[in-house]
């Protein structure tokens, strides 16, 4: 029997303890949606505008304009992928929550897409975190592939 997809998101924004939220919840806050293939060519479903949504959010939490913007979004996905994007590359990202008004069966909960980022269109499926960073020193950093998931020790061969 397969296991059920979970549909919790953990935002963890930069001097705020991380906490779940839902796709809906995250579409509804943005303010509006959009079917996907306005801004990703050949894409299908419903997505919502990153940025909207994170100004709302923002504001919701009573983040004032004295706290600097963020420099990267770091987002995990259930798979152990993930994916450092410097916050400049990101005024044009979907988030896609539903396909034909249900939620995603397969690269669910949500998928981010980055069109016109580093790479032709960045996406990343199954994302269950979303960090929120501010690292002055790391400002423009791109990077993504799947995580070390072992220690150096658990690759040793026992003799």
């Amino acid at each position: 029997m397969k296991e059920a997809q979970s549909r919790t998101i953990i935002i963890d924004h930069f001097g705020r303890q991380p906490h779940e939220t839902s796709p809906e919840a995250m579409a509804s806050l943005a303010g509006g949606t959009f079917v996907l293939s306005e801004r990703v060519a050949d894409a299908a479903g419903e997505a919502f505008d990153f940025a909207a949504w994170y100004e709302e959010w923002r504001n919701g939490q009573g983040i004032t304009d004295d706290v600097p913007q963020p420099t990267h979004l770091k987002v995990e996905a259930a798979d152990a992928f993930e994916a450092l994007i410097p916050w400049e590359q990101l005024p044009d990202a979907a988030v896609q929550f539903a396909i034909n008004g249900s939620p995603l069966t397969k690269g669910g909960p949500i998928r981010l897409y980055v069109p016109n980022g580093t790479s032709a269109c960045l996406n990343v499926k199954s994302v269950v975190v979303c960090r929120i960073l501010h690292e002055e020193a790391s400002r423009g950093d791109v990077a993504y592939g799947f995580k070390n998931t072992f220690s150096p020790q658990d690759m040793r061969m026992k003799r």
